[in-house]
Parts: structure tokens; sequence; C-alpha cells
């Protein structure tokens, strides 16, 4: 009969091992763990900006077809007459609306999408403001205007527009130094 000596037994050996095995394994197995922890934090941060680009790209592509609709109803007297609210104006002067219209939906829209950050968009806004056919489409879409949320952005823009406008009237030479108001 042959004796086995403790330390040769495979179960201790093999118990040693995994113990030590297991020694090895727990520093790695946190940075594993926090490896995967910051992985998932990078996914998670992908992942909205991926969604911020999409929101992004649906908000451009829903500007492009309602572009499309005023240049074919500026392009048609007919289709103007039925996208315009506007009473009492001549086919030349509802198309010149419309196009302002879309001026200032083309301004709200890079700044949307980052084109123009708050300041950039105020200074297009003041330039936008001097125009004459602006202005009367602005003060023909007053009651337009009302139904806008008090913390949307358009109704944050156009309280500026709105102070823009009254300056330029008050002292049109001093037009420019409208402060920028804040986003």
């Amino acid at each position: 009969m042959a004796t086995q000596t403790p330390a040769a037994r495979p179960s201790r050996i093999g118990s040693a091992v995994m113990a030590g095995l297991g020694l090895v394994r727990g520093p790695f197995g946190r940075g594993r763990r926090r490896r995967q922890e910051e992985l998932l934090l990078e996914l998670l941060r992908q992942l909205t900006l991926m969604t911020e680009e999409m929101r992004r790209a649906n908000l451009i592509q829903q500007y492009r077809l309602s572009v499309e609709q005023m240049d074919r109803a500026i392009d048609d007297p007919s289709l103007a007459a039925a996208m315009s609210t506007l009473r009492g104006l001549s086919e030349h002067r509802r198309r010149q609306m419309i196009f302002a219209n879309r001026q200032y939906g083309v301004l709200l829209m890079a700044h949307r999408v980052g084109v123009y950050d708050w300041d950039e968009l105020v200074g297009q806004l003041r330039v936008l403001c001097r125009n004459e056919v602006f202005a009367e489409y602005w003060a023909s879409t007053v009651e337009h205007r009302r139904s806008v949320p008090d913390e949307s952005l358009e109704s944050r823009v156009g309280s500026v527009v709105d102070a823009m406008l009254e300056d330029l009237r008050d002292d049109p030479d001093e037009w420019w130094v409208v402060g920028s108001g804040e986003e």
C-alpha cells in the first residue's frame, strides 16, 4: 500500500491552485467589472448621441417637407391662398409673407440643429428685422404666436424679435444695440 504525503494529494494541490487563482483573479475581476461599467457608460453616451442625432434628422426632414410646401405656395398663387391665414393681401404680398415666414423658420431651424448658437441666431434676426416685409409679416402674425407655450424656443425668440422691432421703430440708427437676450 502506498502512502501519500499530504502535500502531494491532488485535492490539496488543486485547492491551493484554486486559492492562488482566486487571489490573482480578485484584482483582475474588479478591473474587469470596472471596465464593463466604463463600456456600458460609453455605450449609453453613444446611444444618447445617436438618439439626439436621429431627433435632429427627423426635425430637418419635417422642416424640409414644410419648406417644399412653402416653395410650391410661393410658385402657385392658388396654393399660397390655401396655405396663408392672412387676409386682404395681394397674391404678390401673400407670397412675400410666406417667404418671410420661410426665412424666419430657416433661422430657427439653424439654431435648433446647432448651426447657430444663441448669439448668432440673435444677430441673424437683427438683420432680418431690418426688412420691411418681415416686419409686416411679424405684425400680421402676432395672433399666431399667442398660442405658443411660454417656455418654448419660439416664444423666447418671439420676445427677442418683438423687442428688436420695437427698438428699431424707436431709433432705427441704434437697431444693433439691442441686447442679445438669454436663451
